[in-house]
Order: C-alpha cells, then sequence, then structure tokens
C-alpha cells in the first residue's frame, strides 16, 4: 500500500512539474510582462534595471529554477492587477470555488445515483426511458448555455432566485445546478450499466434465492458493488469542477478562483494565471489520489499492492 501510494504522489509530482514548465513558456511566449508594469513613459534604463530585478536577463533554465523553487514555497509575485500576492488572492477566492464545486457534486450524485439504480432495475420501462431522454439532454447542453437558461427562467422569467452573485444559500442554486448539469448525464448511464451487471450476477441471484428483500438487495448490496466505476467519475468531475468551473462563476458573477483567474487572463496578470494552473494542478492530482485510496473501503475485494 505505501508503496502504491508513494508511486502515486510520484506520477502526480510528475505532473505537476510538468504543469509548471508550461505555465512558465507559455509566459514568455506571450510577451513581455515588464511592459504591464511600467508605465508608458519608463526608459529603456528602467526596462533593464526591471528585468534583471525579475531575473529575466537569465538564461532560460535558471530562470525556470528560480521559477520552479518560488513554486515550492507557493511564491508568484505580486498580481499586477490587485497588487497583492497571486497565491494569497486565489486562496482567498478558493473557498468560493469549493463552495460551489460541492455544491454541484451533490446536486449531480442525488440525481444520477436515483435515476441510475431506477432505470437499471426498471430496465426498458419509462423510467428508463425518461432517464436516456435526460441524459442526451445533459450531453448536449452544455453547463454556460443551461447556467443563461436558469437565469432568463428562473431568474428574469418567474424571479423566483437571484441571478448572480454569493451570499446566501438561494445565491448558490442556480450556479450548482449549471455546474452539475453534465456530470448527471454521464454519471447516470455508468451507473446504469455497472448496475445491470452487477444485478445479473450469480451472488444477487443467491440473495434473491434466499429471500432477502428486493430493496435491501438493490441498495445495500448491487450499488456498493457497483459504485466504484462511479467513484472514479465522481472523483474526475470533482476535479473538473474546482478546476473548470471558470465559465460558471463568470455566467453567475460568483466570485471564486475560476473567475479571477479569467479576469487576470485578459489582464494579461501573468501571476494570478500561474498560480490558478498550478493551484489546479495540485487539486487535481490529490482528488485523483483520494479517488484510487477509496476504492478498497468501497469494494474489499479490491486492494493496492
Amino acid at each position: 500500500m505505501s508503496q502504491y501510494i508513494f508511486k502515486r504522489l510520484w506520477q502526480g509530482a510528475i505532473a505537476i512539474i510538468g504543469a509548471l514548465l508550461i505555465v512558465f513558456v507559455a509566459q514568455r511566449l506571450a510577451g513581455d510582462p515588464v511592459a504591464l508594469m511600467l508605465p508608458m513613459e519608463a526608459t529603456e534604463e528602467d526596462f533593464a534595471a526591471m528585468r534583471a530585478q525579475l531575473g529575466l536577463d537569465r538564461p532560460f533554465i535558471v530562470q525556470f529554477g528560480i521559477f520552479f523553487m518560488d513554486a515550492l514555497r507557493g511564491e508568484f509575485g505580486t498580481s499586477y492587477h490587485w497588487n497583492q500576492p497571486a497565491m494569497d488572492l486565489l486562496l482567498d477566492r478558493l473557498p468560493a470555488t469549493l463552495e460551489l464545486a460541492m455544491a454541484g457534486l451533490v446536486f449531480a450524485i442525488a440525481l444520477s445515483v436515483p435515476l441510475g439504480v431506477l432505470s437499471a432495475v426498471y430496465r426498458g420501462g419509462w423510467i428508463d426511458s425518461a432517464a436516456k431522454i435526460f441524459a442526451m439532454l445533459g450531453q448536449a447542453m452544455p453547463s454556460f448555455w443551461v447556467g443563461l437558461l436558469l437565469i432568463v427562467l428562473i431568474a428574469v422569467e418567474l424571479q423566483w432566485l437571484p441571478a448572480y452573485g454569493r451570499g446566501t444559500f438561494a445565491h448558490l442554486i442556480l450556479p450548482a445546478i449549471a455546474l452539475g448539469w453534465y456530470p448527471v448525464a454521464a454519471m447516470t448511464r455508468t451507473l446504469r450499466s455497472s448496475m445491470l451487471d452487477i444485478l445479473e450476477s450469480d451472488y444477487v441471484r443467491m440473495e434473491r434465492a434466499i429471500g432477502l428483500p428486493e430493496g435491501q438487495i438493490v441498495w445495500r448490496y448491487a450499488l456498493r458493488n457497483a459504485a466504484v466505476p462511479l467513484v472514479t467519475m465522481i472523483g474526475v468531475y470533482f476535479a473538473n469542477m474546482l478546476g473548470g468551473a471558470f465559465v460558471i462563476e463568470v455566467v453567475f458573477a460568483w466570485p471564486g478562483v475560476g473567475r479571477t483567474v479569467v479576469e487576470a487572463v485578459f489582464a494579461r496578470d501573468f501571476p494570478v494565471v500561474q498560480a490558478g494552473v498550478v493551484l489546479a494542478s495540485v487539486v487535481f492530482v490529490v482528488v485523483n489520489l483520494l479517488v484510487d485510496l477509496s476504492y478498497g473501503f468501497i469494494d474489499p475485494r479490491i486492494r493496492h499492492d
């Protein structure tokens, strides 16, 4: 087990280093950051002095070494736009993104689990057909489009919920639905397929033969064994929600990490963009490691050797 954890941590470290390298190269290709930091009336001497202060006059490999060591300490420089440390800025916005991602994940699980189980139990019935239609709609409608529809119908026309901002539980409902809408379709179909295999297995037939209630067989035994592929998808989608919620955050003016990074991109605020990409990479690696380790707790037959 410890060897497996070490191997996954090493793979995650390589992925994060790769993300750092891509961010570093992309920053150098996007333009001269000194031009954004100095006023228009700055002289060539001012530009040279600033490049020397930032280490931009050194060889490429030396610049990356400095950048890598600073990244290990969580130091990505000061934001040009917000005038505060980039990582501190994103960590201040991280709770809002975590709140939105968790709410979207809860919505997706609460909808996909009963739909997936019931469509497998009543295969070929109206519940199965309705779940298939819902899954197709979920795959066909992107999250930002769902968000805009919710704003128009629920917030503007019916005026039931607020259309933007963060503050109360009511502000969270619409963006959570928009963010969790897309994963529902894939999670429903995955759970349905897994449940069909489990319900046709020998041990389920034996449990029925000894007289166990059908509800207990389905919800206690079959669902637990069918949950392994679902847990994989939950982990992947949760990491994607944390790293890719920027579209929903922009649509609903949600003050999270994603919206901040989008604003930083338009402002060419490289320190914030760098910190955002690295933070998303770390979160993705950690979440996937936790998902892999959870398999043994869900299904005791699975062990990491």
